[in-house]
């Protein structure tokens, strides 16, 4: 019998697993650490690596035989891969007991915009592990942010001068505000590296969603982290937490 090799499906759900690995453990995928998830040989795995580094999808840094994605893989990952796998559709990732959180969150009483929107961005931030910003697009120089310690932590910020950078960004506002805004269709937008237009956050993503009432008060969620972001995991809680506090501010 003959057997028929996708040998799309295998580049794509190979990429996937590596990029999956590489989020989760921020080190370098070797084709050996894929052998166990796949039928493959890790000379397979390794050939396809290389196709996949050779089209701009991973990349081979210097002190490691692994790879690690490129920008245009995280973009791939999020725009195509994500929704094709069926353990990582949309909604899929967040916790039963993380909706009840964030649903007994909104079920509190609001007593000023103000105070909504600084739990708003504290909850997304304890959530997310990353930092949780939220804006009213009336107010032309003023957001929440909560979490900054969480970027931090994380690897990539290490350097001190991208820390100076991310505190800077943060508390300049202006530039993070121009990209929060920006009009988009999508239910949450997600911005990776050099879509968010400055060298300087090529290491970081941006993910945004937004927020209206009936009473026509509008903002925009916002997750500010490494491009090494659990996307299947802040994109459909972000898009859950707008519902909620949308539906939060009908009556307010």
């Amino acid at each position: 019998m003959v057997r028929v090799v996708d040998y799309d499906s295998r580049r794509k759900a190979i990429l996937s697993a590596a990029i999956n690995k590489y989020i989760k453990e921020a080190l370098p995928v070797a084709s050996e650490n894929l052998v166990h998830d796949f039928d493959l040989s890790s000379a397979t795995i390794r050939n396809i690596f290389a196709e996949l580094e050779e089209d701009g999808y991973l990349r081979h840094p210097y002190t490691s035989g692994g790879r690690i994605p490129t920008n245009k893989g995280y973009r791939y990952y999020v725009d195509f891969l994500i929704s094709q796998m069926p353990a990582c559709r949309p909604g899929r990732e967040l916790l039963d007991e993380e909706k009840e959180r964030i649903t007994r969150e909104y079920k509190r009483e609001i007593r000023q915009l103000e105070d909504a929107l600084e739990r708003t961005s504290r909850l997304i931030s304890s959530i997310t592990h990353y930092a949780g910003i939220v804006s009213l697009l009336e107010w032309q120089d003023k957001f929440f942010y909560q979490g900054v310690s969480h970027i931090l932590e994380q690897p990539e910020f290490q350097n001190l001068e991208k820390t100076r950078f991310i505190i800077r960004l943060l508390e300049e506002k202006q530039n993070l505000l121009s990209i929060i805004n920006r009009d988009f269709d999508e239910k949450v937008k997600v911005y990776i590296g050099g879509e968010l237009g400055d060298d300087a956050m090529e290491d970081c993503s941006l993910v945004v969603s937004s927020y209206r009432s009936k009473n026509k008060k509008a903002g925009r969620l916002a997750v500010l982290g490494p491009a090494r972001m659990e996307y299947r995991r802040i994109i459909p809680t972000l898009d859950y937490i707008s519902q909620l506090l949308s539906e939060a501010l009908d009556d307010f």
